[in-house]
């Protein structure tokens, strides 16, 4: 009598129509008169017969045994069915065929209990046949779970006096448990490219992905589920320690669809919040109050660039201090990871003194600073490279009062004292904001450089600083100091350093055996063979060019002009002694 599956495209264009149609084949079909009770869902009537209802529904039954002459049209006015879902009620008195589908089934269910269609009144009741059903083809698929439980929102306390809520939930949870990989796709922060294999907790890497991504696809998303349902699944997920790494990947896609909205092209943010209906902000801050609370807290699980958009919005939508308090911390805890354009949250408020929300900023990073230890040098030097190009994109800002500026800068400065960062960035963001902020006074101007450490600007920062026209005339003279002083230190070490190569020669030398004066006269000597055997070259070119112009050959009888060279240096001994005067001097020496 009843037949389960996917409802079709077309029912849902057509369903009115079909209400219609069938109320006039109900109306001609049944007994004119007295049997005949008109029933309106939501402005459609449906003819049904009175006996065949209260034979089927022990409330009609009661009704109608208290007063035969009951007004039925208004039957479901206490309750909040749909034509559709009636429309089923009455073909089921009627004995037609009920073609049933995750969509319609907990809400029958639901208006079945209401008007007691139990196995109390009778045995053939709709109640018994809509759990059966349920139980069978809902409760062991997690897709029809998921759509079963999300067409219970519009029937919510109904569905969950009847126990049909929790049962999806158990259902739910179950397979969750079993495999993680149902909550979606998960998040892991990437230490190196090597695709772990050993956790079965871990995604899986690319020859895997091609075949188990059209399972995942096909899966029913958690995000699709309002609120009230999906926090319950999280925190069964959280209490039964399922890995962050699954519940962080559903919250972070929960709050993307739920928590955050876009405006159009020209339209801001903020603009859009000030149209949106107030069920709708409440709504929003309240997604985002809510996974705020679930989201764990190790560090590096959620993308810094997500925490930032929860906080822009968390301020935007005015939710709650300790939301907001709480993503403050969490983005302090991994602030070395953020970008400029994170940081560069607009200020709230009609009295805004900036552009930028630059008291956020400060508690971020204080919290950065209070979370972190000095043996974390990258991650320091890191947010000081960070925070000074912050510096040099809020600079420009008009309304940003010197307080603010040089108390931000400070903290930063504060920060690079145990790295050996030059302050080449700051001083870019100190000329940037005095070239915006003309009307200082020579005071005020002073006041903003102090944040400089001209020890450690660059020679280019230097030159640069010392014809720099904006910069107080103290502060020229002070950077022309400081380097002047640099100066002297670099060139005290290039000679020391170079006194230090002489040592070294000097050492060398005396560990030959040589003394300053001899190795001066073999050179000497040395510049005199050199030139002696320059002219005996050049005779014996001569004498070579004339043999061949004369056609004579050497006398045999002649000195070997090559053994009078080596004869020259002292060097008769083998080829292979090429050291042949020092070898000589130390056999003197000997």
């Amino acid at each position: 009598m009843a037949s389960f599956g996917k409802k079709s495209e077309s029912s849902a264009s057509s369903s009115f129509s079909s209400f219609s149609s069938y109320s006039r084949l109900t109306m001609n079909g049944c007994p004119s008169g007295d049997g005949e009770v008109q029933i309106h869902v939501r402005g459609i009537p449906f003819a049904v017969d009175r006996n065949l209802l209260a034979s089927k529904s022990s409330r009609v039954a009661a009704l109608l045994k208290e007063n035969p002459f009951q007004d039925l049209s208004y039957l479901l006015r206490d309750f909040p069915a749909d034509p559709e879902t009636f429309e089923h009620v009455v073909r089921f008195c009627h004995g037609f065929e009920l073609k049933l589908s995750t969509d319609n089934l907990v809400p029958l269910c639901c208006l079945a209990h209401y008007l007691g269609m139990t196995e109390s009144h009778s045995i053939d009741n709709l109640l018994k046949k809509a759990l059966a059903l349920f139980t069978e083809r809902i409760l062991p698929s997690w897709n029809e779970s998921v759509k079963a439980l999300r067409s219970s929102e519009n029937i919510g306390k109904q569905a969950m006096h009847l126990g049909l809520v929790d049962a999806c939930l158990e259902s739910i949870i179950g397979k969750a448990l079993a495999d993680p990989h149902l909550l979606g796709h998960s998040i892991r922060p990437r230490t190196s490219g090597v695709d772990v294999e050993d956790d079965k907790n871990c995604k899986p890497n690319t020859r895997r992905r091609l075949f188990v991504n059209l399972d995942w696809e096909s899966e029913e998303s958690l995000s699709t589920l309002p609120l009230h349902l999906y926090a319950p699944i999280i925190d069964a997920m959280v209490k039964n320690n399922v890995s962050s790494h699954y519940v962080v990947a559903s919250l972070s896609e929960y709050v993307k669809k739920w928590g955050f909205f876009r405006g159009d092209a020209g339209v801001g943010e903020n603009s859009m919040s000030m149209s949106m209906s107030i069920y709708k902000r409440n709504a929003q801050r309240e997604v985002i109050e809510t996974v705020e609370g679930i989201l764990p807290r190790e560090r590096g699980l959620v993308q810094c660039s997500l925490l930032f958009d929860m906080l822009r919005f968390a301020v935007l939508l005015e939710a709650s201090s300790d939301c907001r308090n709480g993503l403050e911390i969490r983005i302090g805890a991994q602030l070395d990871q953020a970008t400029v354009e994170d940081l560069l949250i607009p200020s709230q408020g009609y009295a805004k003194e900036s552009q930028y929300d630059i008291e956020c900023v400060r508690r971020i990073l204080k919290n950065f600073y209070g979370n972190n230890t000095c043996l974390d040098i990258p991650g320091i030097i890191k947010v000081t490279e960070l925070m000074e190009d912050f510096l040099v994109a809020v600079a420009s800002d008009i309304d940003l009062k010197i307080t603010t500026f040089v108390s931000l800068a400070e903290m930063t400065a504060a920060a690079s004292q145990g790295t050996r960062r030059n302050s080449d960035g700051m001083y870019r963001a100190v000329d940037i904001y005095l070239d915006k902020h003309k009307h200082l006074t020579e005071v005020e101007r002073e006041e903003v450089c102090q944040v400089i450490d001209y020890q450690r600007m660059s020679q280019g920062a230097f030159e640069h600083a010392a014809r720099n026209e904006r910069l107080p005339l103290r502060v020229v003279v002070q950077v022309l100091f400081v380097g002047q002083l640099q100066l002297r230190d670099t060139i005290t070490r290039k000679d020391k350093e170079e006194e230090e190569e002489e040592e070294g020669e000097e050492e060398g030398r005396a560990e030959l055996g040589y003394s300053e004066g001899e190795v001066k006269m073999e050179m000497q000597r040395m510049g005199s063979k050199v030139m002696e055997l320059e002219r005996e070259c050049h005779v014996m070119r001569k004498e070579i060019e004339k043999g061949k112009s004369t056609g004579e050959k050497p006398k045999k009888g002649g000195v070997c002009m090559w053994k009078a060279m080596k004869r020259k240096f002292g060097c008769m001994g083998s080829t292979h002694n090429t050291n042949c005067q020092v070898n000589k001097k130390m056999a003197q020496r000997r």
